[in-house]
């Protein structure tokens, strides 16, 4: 429940609560909070009001909310039945700051997209069929459309299965996501500076926005091997101011403007591969190293690696333009 504390009154009557429902679900290596768009308030600040006291944030512990003190726990999915032809759901995804008094609506989260289909279905905005359920999802942070495929025999959401994902314990059903036409849905381009390589302050980079505008750079011109753990790279505070800049720097670039106070573009840290991957990718927040790689960051790093090689090579990979992976 999310709780919304108004001043008292002038007769100074005790404030009002308000009971909002809402759903704590775990989507991909990500969790979070999922409203039926006709639950919350329609003013956007009184949206957000609710949001962060929902979490408990401005809070580092976010104790007083349902945020776990992570950027990948503090996350609310906005959903709502659509009135597009050929479309089922519309959802908003929002980041809920931890520290800060602040809900951001521009990126968006491919892993928290995952469970978007089951809430809708158990929610009875989309009708289950036997066995298998394809709902059609519009993101309206990015104007794009996505199916997702969930296992609903004898029309009910199944939960359980043997699909393992990196970055979550034990084992669950899976859930199948088309990512249609992702290219372009900050910036327009996939390439938005018009180049798949670009130098800045001496650093070979690569712009692509897909899924999510990211920036990507080679572990080594950043004086790293690419397999450092979140620790060691958190630690590293001068690393992570000069990653800052370049961002900021690749952003202007981009065409995106002043983005000191946005978590987009991302960044991308790429290296060798190791356990016999195509490479290794870091993914990183604008003041941390991820716990693990967003789905949105890995279908960027895909997509740079199957459709412009020279993408890749600039990070110091070499890529055959037949796939690739992302790794942690």
């Amino acid at each position: 429940m999310a709780n919304m504390n108004p001043p008292p009154s002038r007769s100074g009557s005790a404030p009002v609560m308000h009971r909002i429902p809402c759903v704590l679900m775990r989507g991909g290596s990500s969790k979070g909070l999922y409203f039926l768009a006709s639950d919350l308030p329609w003013h956007t600040a009184e949206r957000d009001r609710v949001l962060l006291a929902a979490m408990g944030s401005p809070d580092l512990r976010q104790i007083d909310g349902l945020g776990g003190g992570d950027d990948q726990t503090s996350k609310v999915m906005i959903v709502a039945p659509s009135w597009r032809p050929g479309i089922d759901i519309d959802y908003l995804f929002a980041q809920v700051s931890v520290g800060r008094d602040l809900v951001d609506i521009t990126p968006t989260s491919g892993n928290m997209l995952s469970a978007v289909a089951p809430f809708a279905i158990e929610r009875g905005l989309v009708e289950a069929h036997d066995p298998v359920t394809v709902v059609r999802i519009l993101d309206l942070n990015t104007g794009k459309v996505f199916e997702a495929e969930v296992q609903t025999p004898a029309g009910r959401v199944n939960y359980q299965g043997d699909y393992e994902l990196d970055g979550v314990p034990g084992t669950a059903a899976p859930i199948l996501l088309r990512f249609l036409d992702p290219a372009g849905g900050k910036t327009g381009r996939m390439l938005p500076t018009g180049h798949p390589v670009d130098v800045i302050d001496g650093v070979r980079l690569s712009c692509v926005d897909f899924a999510n505008p990211v920036v990507m750079m080679s572990a080594v011109d950043l004086a790293k091997s690419g397999q450092e753990t979140k620790q060691e790279l958190d630690a590293d505070r001068a690393f992570l101011d000069r990653v800052e800049q370049l961002r900021w720097k690749a952003a202007a670039a981009m065409g995106m403007g002043d983005v000191a106070g946005s978590v987009l573009p991302k960044v991308v840290m790429l290296a060798p591969p190791r356990n016999n991957g195509t490479l290794s990718s870091r993914y990183l927040a604008p003041t941390s190293c991820h716990a693990t790689h967003a789905l949105t960051g890995a279908a960027c790093v895909l997509a740079a690696c199957n459709v412009a090689r020279q993408t890749a090579s600039c990070c110091g990979v070499a890529s055959s333009g037949g796939g690739a992976s992302a790794a942690e």
